[in-house]
């Protein structure tokens, strides 16, 4: 069973100026999907934190550390840098399908920084901050998630 990680990345929330959305709906989403949440947080959009919590919860056994929220262009949204700055590997085909397939539904969607990366021994899912565009993006690229986390367990070894 896929066990996973879900972290909510947002300056408002992690204050508690308002309810978190987007990781509540990434847990019911996850749940359907049959896999198991082990780890949830809520972080501020901060590198440094951003990268702690991703190891911690791969540390953790989350084969599959989903996040939510600082994909965009604002000057806050630093999620791609955070998963870019630990990755072992990148995948670029999660992203590219992800805005593709969003693309029919907002024009708006060109503006996504999603990605998806191996971490350590996790496949990491940047996903966007709106619920919604959070649990449509996870369900077009469902099918390869098994697959791809079956991979990132396979923690290369030094010769």
């Amino acid at each position: 069973m896929t066990e996973v990680g879900i972290i909510t990345i947002s300056d408002r929330a992690s204050a508690g100026e308002y309810e978190d959305h987007g990781g509540p709906a990434l847990r019911t989403a996850s749940e359907g999907y049959g896999w198991k949440v082990i780890a949830e947080a809520v972080v501020p959009d901060d590198l440094g934190k951003i990268q702690a919590t991703i190891r911690a919860f791969s540390a953790q056994g989350c084969g599959l550390i989903l996040t939510t929220g600082g994909t965009g262009i604002a000057a806050r949204d630093v999620t791609p840098e955070a998963v870019r700055g630990i990755m072992r590997v990148e995948i670029p085909g999660f992203g590219e399908a992800m805005r593709m397939q969003s693309l029919a539904i907002t024009p708006n969607a060109i503006l996504s920084r999603s990605l998806a990366a191996v971490v350590d021994s996790s496949l990491v899912i940047a996903l966007p901050g709106k619920p919604t565009g959070a649990v449509e993006c996870l369900g077009f690229v469902r099918g390869a998630i098994d697959h791809a986390v079956k991979l990132a367990l396979q923690v290369p070894t030094s010769c």
